[in-house]
Formats: C-alpha cells, sequence, structure tokens
C-alpha cells in the first residue's frame, strides 16, 4: 500500500518539470509517486529497466534507461529528457547503492565504482541543468545525502565517504548556483525501510535496535523522505539553499 501525496497541495508543483534519477525503485519511486500526485510533469532514469517500465505504467512517468555512471550518456539522456519535456525545473539526485563491503577488500576499481555509484553523477546531473535552471533565473536541486557518515558506520567506507563528499558538494554549489536563483539542498536519510533493505539487511531485532535508538519510536518509510522532497521543490521552501535537511526521526542525537 502506497502513500497518499495529495493530502497537502503544493500548487506551484503543477506542470512543473521534474528529473528524478534512480527513480524505479526505493525512495526515488515513491518520489516519482509523489510529484506525480502533485500534477508535476515527471522523468525519470534507472538502469533497471523493468522495474522503471513499471513505475512509468503505474505513474505516468516517464522513464529513461540509463547508467548514471555512465557521464556521457547521463549526458545525453538529460538532453534527451530536456528537449522533450522542456527545461527542468527540479532535479533530484537520488541514484545510489549502499553496498556492504570491509576495508580490507576494497580495491581502487571498487573504491571507483562506488563513489560513481554515490557520488559523481550528482555533480554531473546538476551541471547538466543548471545552465537552462539559470536561463529562467530559478531551480531546485536535491541532493541525496545519508546519515551513515555521520554515524561513521563500519562496513561501507566507499559509501560513507562518497555521502559525506555530498554535504560539501552541496554547500559549494548552493554559493555558486545561488546568484542565478538556483537552490541547492540535501536530504539526508536515516534508517529507512525499502523493498532493498527488507530483502538484504532488516530483521526483527534489527528494527528494535533503530527504533530504540531513535527519538521516535516507529520506522520510518520511503514516504518520509519523499514528503520532503514535495517540500523542497516547492516554492514553499524558496528561502532554503545549501542545507542539509536530515529526516532520520532522532537517530543522529544517540
Amino acid at each position: 500500500m502506497f502513500a497518499s501525496y495529495d493530502t497537502v497541495r503544493y500548487h506551484s508543483l503543477e506542470n512543473r518539470n521534474v528529473l528524478i534519477t534512480g527513480g524505479a525503485s526505493g525512495l526515488g519511486a515513491d518520489m516519482v509517486r509523489a510529484y506525480r500526485a502533485q500534477g508535476a510533469h515527471v522523468a525519470f532514469i534507472d538502469i533497471d529497466e523493468t522495474a522503471g517500465k513499471t513505475i512509468a505504467d503505474e505513474t505516468g512517468a516517464t522513464f529513461h534507461l540509463c547508467d548514471v555512471t555512465d557521464i556521457a550518456g547521463l549526458r545525453t539522456t538529460i538532453a534527451t529528457i530536456e528537449t522533450e519535456l522542456g527545461s527542468i525545473n527540479v532535479l533530484i539526485n537520488n541514484a545510489g547503492k549502499d553496498d556492504r563491503h570491509t576495508m580490507e577488500t576494497v580495491e581502487p576499481e571498487y573504491w571507483h565504482r562506488a563513489l560513481a555509484l554515490n557520488l559523481d553523477h550528482q555533480f554531473f546531473a546538476t551541471q547538466a541543468v543548471a545552465k537552462s535552471m539559470a536561463a529562467k533565473g530559478s531551480g531546485s536541486i536535491i541532493m541525496l545525502g545519508s546519515i551513515s557518515w555521520m554515524r561513521g558506520r563500519p562496513g561501507m567506507v566507499g559509501y560513507t565517504t562518497a555521502k559525506a563528499a555530498i554535504n560539501g558538494m552541496t554547500k559549494t554549489l548552493a554559493r555558486e548556483l545561488g546568484p542565478s536563483g538556483i537552490r541547492v539542498n540535501c536530504i539526508v536519510p536515516g534508517a529507512i525501510v525499502t523493498e532493498r533493505q527488507l530483502a538484504l539487511w532488516t530483521t526483527p531485532e534489527q528494527n528494535q535496535q533503530f527504533i530504540d535508538l531513535q527519538a521516535l519510536k516507529f520506522r520510518l518509510d520511503a514516504s518520509h523522505v519523499a514528503r520532503l522532497a514535495l517540500f523542497l521543490g516547492s516554492d514553499e521552501s524558496e528561502g532554503c539553499t545549501g542545507a542539509n535537511f536530515v529526516v532520520d526521526a532522532g537517530l543522529t542525537q544517540n
């Protein structure tokens, strides 16, 4: 059962052009649903063709097959989307993968892959839409971080390094793009229950551990992140840029 995303209406999002990376599953899929429920025109990209077509059929969003680690392909895909949809108003750099790995097993190829999956494309997608946003004098770019780097979580150093770097990228790009009317913010999710988490790592014991550590005593799901993404894409957040918006039910208080 999916969350309802029309209980609050952001009128500024109606007919707005939105691009979401990694939109075929998890947080990205809920963001596609959320923006479509607000009447936005949504294009999303993903490497999973089957899941992408399923979400496109469900929501009416436009799906483009793309590997975000292929920067040339990413640039071409974004250019195609802007030709079809028009210039982008909201970019959500959501794509990523929190694979587990020990420090001892990491080789250069794996390290560069981790950064490419979780960091590089966030910059290059931003670069790709910035010119048209600047020409209009407005735009909202939403990065996706993670509290894993804030908590120093072990077993995922490539991932946490990439997510920590997004913090600096967000603040620098907010300064660089602000004079053009472009806002750059970062959503920092906590322990979010997704299909991937349920399939790979989530256990009843882990659920209870997170609840014990959190200030709010319930598990977060993708809708908690998607609702914040709507706010940051809308004109209601026009005074916000260069900021981390943490959605973790108070987990980082510990």
